[in-house]
């Protein structure tokens, strides 16, 4: 492929502010808007309805659910016409025969034209614990990122990358935060996949960058980041519009179950290619890395 010579670097001003926009307002959401937490880890019930009979809509449904006394009730439309995802969180003691009880009091008020497809029910305790778990493995994996560039490179670039991971899980989060979108397992699945992505594009461009200090002491970071992008970018462009077409596929024609893990992982890759780019690399044009900078590091 034919090399390009564009001028990345004379925007990275321009883009770090752009950036910092859009985290202060991510911030923003999460803190005083906050997230969207599923039944995986709020707790509740989960239950997936099919109706044959057209008279059954989103409105009568939720009224019935209401009269049952089951606390929190969120009915949506699930995929197809008559297929109906319904969220509750039952705040009293739940009984054995509990959602045959819902089935049977939903057949009284809207008759008996559906079926139940699936029922998931979690508990507080265990939402709470899944909840930790997935703090904590987002957590783990931002650390064995960090400590992986260190070793393999030097503490300058290990902070560009965990400061372009940060960017792309905090904006990620922030969109889910802003449009109200459900966080659940899938979603921290995503976060994680995210972190892979954006930690591997980065290291490509770092390689480059580390290997052209070597071989061109006359030339200063910022142009030298900029000749690193342009001889790695037919490899990012390939590697994210291919991974964008399998999941803008996912998300079109994945079913509504997948759509959330979807849009996750197209927002991270979008970011993590763009933090790739207007976020790791500046942090060394910042901290003036020079072929001196890695020299002295590896006597070390």
């Amino acid at each position: 492929m034919t090399k390009t010579n564009i001028s990345f670097n004379t925007f990275y001003k321009s883009f770090n502010i752009f950036s910092l926009i859009l985290i202060i307002i991510s911030l923003f959401l999460l803190f005083f808007k906050g997230l969207n937490y599923g039944v995986d880890f709020k707790g509740g019930t989960l239950i997936e309805l099919r109706a044959s009979d057209a008279q059954i809509t989103i409105s009568n449904l939720r009224k019935s659910l209401l009269n049952m006394n089951l606390g929190d009730v969120s009915v949506k439309k699930f995929g197809n016409e008559n297929d109906f995802l319904i969220k509750f969180e039952k705040k009293s003691e739940i009984k054995n025969d509990f959602i045959g009880e819902i089935k049977n009091d939903l057949i009284k008020s809207i008759g008996n034209g559906f079926n139940f497809r699936r029922v998931e029910n979690v508990g507080p305790k265990v939402s709470s614990e899944l909840l930790r778990s997935g703090i904590i493995a987002i957590a783990l994996s931002l650390t064995a990122m960090l400590l992986y560039i260190w070793i393999r490179f030097e503490w300058q670039f290990s902070l560009g990358a965990l400061l372009a991971l940060f960017h792309d899980i905090i904006i990620t989060l922030g969109v889910f935060s802003l449009f109200n979108l459900e966080i659940n397992l899938s979603i921290v699945a995503a976060v994680l996949t995210i972190v892979g992505y954006s930690m591997n594009d980065t290291v490509v461009i770092f390689d480059r960058v580390r290997e052209n200090l070597m071989k061109f002491s006359d030339i200063k970071i910022f142009e030298l980041t900029n000749i690193s992008i342009n001889e790695t970018l037919s490899r990012t462009i390939i590697t994210s519009i291919t991974t964008l077409l399998a999941l803008l596929s996912i998300y079109f024609f994945g079913g509504e179950i997948l759509k959330g893990f979807s849009l996750a992982m197209i927002l991270g890759v979008v970011f993590g290619t763009y933090s790739s780019i207007y976020i790791a690399n500046p942090i060394l044009v910042y901290l003036k890395v020079s072929q001196k900078t890695i020299l002295k590091e590896s006597k070390n």
